[in-house]
């Protein structure tokens, strides 16, 4: 597993796995956002097995699969209204999907080099 913050508040990572958990509860994370929908992984992947390991951990799970395709606002303001209880990390096959999402969460609020700036902290 390879976190990258992307803010002190938010992080990205991509694919993680049930025995990640403990790692990701100690680095302080209060909740997890799965950005990968479930058709690209295998069953020992999926969202359910990844969220009771993580609720068991005592953090907050929570759902926001999205492709290309499904990049929409509404995705968008589901993925703002995830990160209220922080720190968060976010992930999905590589971090992109998550970076973007939060890329996305700031046009309009921030000045555009520091979201690319920020942005390019959690690509490979």
């Amino acid at each position: 597993m390879e976190i990258r913050r992307i803010t002190p508040d938010y992080a990205v990572t991509p694919q993680i796995a049930p025995d990640d958990v403990p790692v990701i509860a100690e680095q302080g994370f209060r909740t997890v956002i799965c950005n990968r929908p479930d058709a690209e992984i295998p069953t020992e992947l999926s969202a359910q097995v990844i969220r009771a390991a993580v609720e068991s951990a005592g953090l907050r799970f929570v759902e926001n699969p999205v492709t290309h395709s499904t990049m929409t606002p509404e995705r968008i303001a589901a993925q703002a209204a995830a990160m209220a209880e922080a720190p968060v990390l976010a992930y999905c096959a590589s971090g992109t999907r998550s970076s973007v999402l939060w890329a996305l969460m700031q046009a309009g609020r921030m000045k555009t080099d520091e979201i690319l700036a920020a942005t390019a902290r959690g690509r490979l």
